[in-house]
């Protein structure tokens, strides 16, 4: 059949003959339509014998009615009956008797003589042969009339509702009068365009109703398995049966939309099954914007803003709210509604709704953005006050423009909270961020923007950090100053809570060094005594206490007791303390303090997390595992996943610690479950693959362990706090599979980031002994960081530490070591004064639990050094590229020998350690033309400053560590520099070392 618009005629394939797509070249049949097409062949069958016959096709646009009318116009040709087919455009509504000239000129010539081609190429607007119109609705009438007594003739007239007036005439003229005449009149009509009552095509009833046969067909959508018929007929290869549903639900039985899926799959040479998964959704989402795009040129205006107030009401549309919207018109919403059901864009229903988002979408687009916002508005203003559910109200406001109202951010926020429960965290993001549009008060902006980071966390890890720097950054936080009034405190009271959920948020991950800064002020502008203020101050400690180059300054220390107001910041100095490894009782104190049912609600989760870590530290793993549970539980609740996934981490080690690999592995799944690897801050990504490692090496699964090493870290990763730990993990399996440098090497790097942050606890992570071990039997450097380990594990006094470190004391020491009493076996009075002896004396790592029993062989087998200072690694380990590396970590390490500074009474009873050798001047080594003032043996105060000066600590370090003043300890060093005969600090280890060497009994 033609295709003719007004300046180019393009003809189209008939349905019976298209060609497969896949270029087979075999026709395809017209599909889903068996019972129209065989009313037609019928039809044509009465139209041999004489009988005429009047066909109206109606439906949707797309829904195949061309189709229809080319299948009709073969079976004629294929049956000997003669055709003359057009087809009304747009272009020629205005063109007095266009359709009736293009229709005479394709009249058929009489059989005897030659006549045009069945199919019109004529040029649209031509009469006769000659070119000239039809001057009167007449000619029309007695021209078919006449071809018609030469044979049957079917004339097909498609989109009939374009044809112009004179035209639309002439055919209504023509159907009374075709009585008895071999004719057959077939058309079609957009149901988009209802005839009107002056428009409609009947036949005369004068001659009886079965004069003319007459027959009105209304096409439905395809049936599902006509649509996969087609669809499956489309391919060679068989289609997925996936792929097939997903294209016949996509399709909604429309021919057009099968037809240009079906095409865009060809024209780029897609085949089913093949290609990203999108490639349906989003050519059925084209095919449906073209389709309403050309369905949109048909309607009046009336109906597009009826359309319009659809689209934007989508399914909870109902009729009051197209009246709130569209305002008077001459159509009433019930006729409007049923015009708008014609043209195949409402869904069917009760409510009206467009069929999908696309052609919504494709309704809405020509308006501009300030009127789609305003008729979103006027749509979400009406659902609040019908009082529609937050599900509707959401998703009008979500196009909406700023409401200003009060209703807008909480429908927001409550449909947002919705989604997130419901695993739709994409849909929860953008109401919050649409909610943020809105004007809010501060404490309000900082929890949307808390709750679109946790909305965001498991796809955009970055964009999380950058909405809690945005809630920090916020205005108006709290002040410090007197409220004017109680509302104003209670505002205050409640940004600083806000502001307190979103840095522990921060701090959970790990972000610990961006915000750190905006947390000490939000910490300073809380108000004074607050709950607030004393958890922002915890958590600025851990930031300070936990970024790649911790402070130097000491956090305020607290009483044993104090204010539960004040309970965040015991949690941390139980913390820290436990990191240091001084005072397990008040370590203890502390934790519990902030763990308190009563103080509950004044600790944040992450802060209690780090109470609980303490509870770890000092051995109480039952207590810590249950104030875990509890952080787990709260957090899952407010959907914290990093407070959640910190809980675990924790719970992990609380359980390698007891021994329980299952339960820790369990922990980890579980972590990994709730924060991925993807989801931790750079600093933080060390620390699960670290615990992951050690429990692969616990069940004897080195190459496990390895692979788990392996992983790539993120950059940035080096340098924080658990860094430390895949330091330790590292060590361990380099150690296991027998590379003694390089565990040696990564074991003493993680002394020293360990020593940065003056965590010399060897229940944090026992790194000396580890060390130890990758030593050979015998060295000075093993022996050395074991009596150290000795030494810190007795100063803390955790069971767990103290037969950790002398179990590791023992391995190392080979045979000829007294053993530690075995589990259920009392200790001898004189293993505690061995334990105590070496727990107080002076750094000297000749000390041996075998020496200080009098065993003589293990005194003789050990080395006894006139100093504690540690030599230097072999050249060895430069070898293999970590020399450097090797080298400082050796002295940090041979700093935190004799790190402890002046040790507490022993709580247990001492015997006296014996003194320390005597450190005299080098011979010889002092400077050129330099004589050694106060010649004589170093005392021991100038000792140990000296040991830890050429350990590498600065001067305040060392004063913190041995509790003296900066001025005390340059009085030291300069009278050490005097003794020794040198110039300074740089020259210091290397005095020690022939100082040592020279010593008697060396």
């Amino acid at each position: 059949m033609e295709r003719t618009t007004a300046a180019h005629p393009v003809r189209a394939t008939p349905p019976v003959h298209r060609a497969r797509p896949g270029g087979t070249g075999e026709p395809a049949a017209l599909v889903g339509r068996d019972t129209e097409a065989g009313l037609l062949h019928g039809l044509l069958g009465q139209l041999r014998t004489g009988r005429p016959a009047l066909v109206e096709v109606h439906g949707p646009p797309g829904i195949g009615r061309s189709a229809l009318l080319d299948h009709a116009a073969a079976l004629a040709e294929g049956s000997g009956v003669r055709v003359a087919a057009v087809r009304a455009t747009p272009e020629e509504a205005g063109l007095p008797h266009g359709v009736a000239g293009r229709l005479l000129a394709r009249l058929p010539a009489a059989p005897a003589r030659t006549g045009p081609p069945p199919h019109d190429t004529a040029r649209p607007g031509a009469g006769r042969a000659d070119g000239v119109r039809p001057r009167r609705t007449a000619d029309l009438c007695a021209g078919v009339l006449e071809a018609a007594a030469d044979g049957p003739l079917l004339l097909v007239v498609d989109d009939v509702q374009w044809a112009d007036p004179q035209s639309l005439r002439g055919l209504r003229s023509l159907a009374r009068r075709m009585t008895g005449a071999p004719l057959m009149l077939l058309t079609s009509r957009n149901s988009a365009v209802p005839a009107t009552a002056d428009e409609r095509i009947d036949a005369c009833t004068l001659g009886g109703e079965d004069a003319v046969a007459h027959h009105a067909l209304t096409l439905d959508p395809l049936p599902d398995g006509a649509v996969r018929e087609f669809l499956a007929g489309t391919w060679r290869a068989p289609a997925d049966e996936a792929f097939l549903a997903d294209a016949v639900r996509h399709a909604e039985g429309s021919p057009a939309l099968m037809r240009s899926i079906v095409g865009r799959f060809v024209r780029h040479g897609w085949t089913p099954g093949t290609g990203p998964a999108g490639r349906l959704e989003e050519s059925a989402a084209e095919a449906v914007r073209e389709r309403t795009v050309r369905t949109l040129a048909l309607l009046p205006d009336e109906l597009l803003g009826v359309l319009r107030a659809i689209a934007v009401a989508g399914p909870d549309c109902t009729p009051g709210l197209i009246d709130a919207l569209v305002g008077p018109r001459t159509l009433g919403t019930s006729r409007a509604l049923a015009l708008l059901r014609g043209t195949g864009l409402l869904a069917p229903g009760p409510r009206p709704a467009l069929r999908t988002a696309a052609a919504a979408r494709a309704v809405l687009a020509e308006l501009g953005s300030e009127h789609r916002e305003e008729l979103h508005a006027r749509a979400a203003d009406w659902a609040h006050r019908a009082a529609l559910p937050d599900r509707a109200l959401a998703r009008m406001l979500l196009d909406a423009r700023r409401i200003g109202a009060t209703w807008a951010v909480q429908a927001l926020r409550r449909e947002a909270e919705e989604c997130r429960a419901t695993g739709r965290p994409g849909r929860a993001a953008r109401l919050l961020e649409r909610a943020l549009r809105e004007p809010v008060p501060p404490a309000l902006r900082i929890r949307l923007l808390t709750d679109l980071s946790a909305a965001v966390l498991p796809t955009g890890p970055e964009a999380a950090s950058r909405h809690l720097y945005r809630a920090l950054h916020t205005p108006g936080d709290g002040s410090a100053g007197v409220a004017d009034t109680a509302a104003d405190a209670d505002a205050d009271a409640e940004t600083g809570r806000a502001l307190l959920r979103a840095a522990e948020l921060l701090v959970a991950r790990g972000d610990v060094d961006t915000p750190r800064t905006r947390i000490a002020r939000a910490a300073d502008a809380a108000r004074p005594g607050s709950a607030e203020r004393s958890g922002l101050r915890a958590l600025h400690w851990i930031t300070e206490y936990s970024r790649p180059d911790p402070a130097d300054g000491v956090e305020p220390l607290l009483p044993d007791s104090c204010p539960p107001q004040r309970s965040a910041e015991a949690a941390v100095a139980a913390w820290r303390t436990a990191q240091r490894g001084r005072n397990i009782g008040r370590a203890r104190r502390l934790a519990r303090t902030a763990l308190a049912p009563q103080v509950r609600e004044h600790v944040p989760l992450t802060v209690r997390a780090a109470a609980a870590h303490a509870l770890v530290l000092t051995g109480d793993t039952a207590e810590a595992r249950r104030a875990l549970d509890e952080v787990l539980v709260r957090a899952e609740r407010s959907d914290a996943r990093a407070v959640a996934g910190l809980a675990l981490l924790v719970t992990c080690l609380a359980e390698l610690r007891a021994g329980r690999d299952t339960a820790a592995a369990e922990a980890l799944d579980r972590c990994e479950g709730i924060m991925p690897g993807r989801c931790w801050h750079p600093l933080m990504a060390p620390g699960p693959l670290a615990l992951r490692a050690l429990l692969h090496l616990r069940r004897g699964d080195r190459t496990a362990a390895e692979r788990a090493l392996a992983a790539e870290l993120p950059p940035g990763a080096e340098g924080g706090l658990p860094w430390a730990y895949l330091l330790y993990a590292r060590g361990r399996v380099a150690l296991a599979g027998g590379a003694r440098e390089q565990a040696f090497a990564d074991l003493l790097e993680c002394g020293r980031q360990l020593l940065a942050r003056q965590a010399a606890n060897p229940a944090v992570l026992p790194w000396r002994s580890a060390a130890a071990r990758a030593r050979e039997p015998g060295d000075p450097v093993a022996a050395a960081l074991l009596a150290e380990e000795r030494r810190r594990a007795l100063l803390w006094g955790s069971p767990a530490a103290m037969a950790a470190a002398l179990g590791e004391g023992a391995a190392a020491a080979g045979a000829g070591g007294t053993p530690a009493p075995g589990r259920g076996r009392p200790v001898s009075w004189q293993f505690r004064q061995a334990l105590v002896a070496l727990g107080t004396a002076p750094s000297s790592g000749h000390l041996t639990v075998d020496s200080l029993l009098g065993s003589d062989r293990g005194a003789a087998a050990a080395p006894r050094p006139a100093t504690p200072e540690l030599p230097l690694p072999s050249r060895s380990a430069s070898a293999s590229g970590s020399a450097s590396r090797s080298a400082s970590a050796a002295r940090s390490a041979s700093g935190s020998v004799s790190a402890s500074g002046p040790l507490p009474p022993s709580r247990f009873p001492s015997v006296s350690p014996p003194p320390p050798a005597p450190v005299r001047p080098a011979a010889g080594g002092g400077a050129p033309g330099r004589t050694a003032v106060g010649a004589g043996p170093l005392t021991r105060a100038e000792q140990r400053v000296a040991v830890l000066a050429a350990g590498g600590l600065g001067n305040r370090a060392v004063a913190e560590e041995l509790a003296v003043t900066p001025r005390t300890v340059e009085l030291h060093l300069t009278k050490v520099y005097r003794k020794l005969g040198i110039r300074g600090r740089p020259q210091l280890a290397a005095a020690l070392r022939r100082t040592a060497g020279g010593a008697p009994g060396a």
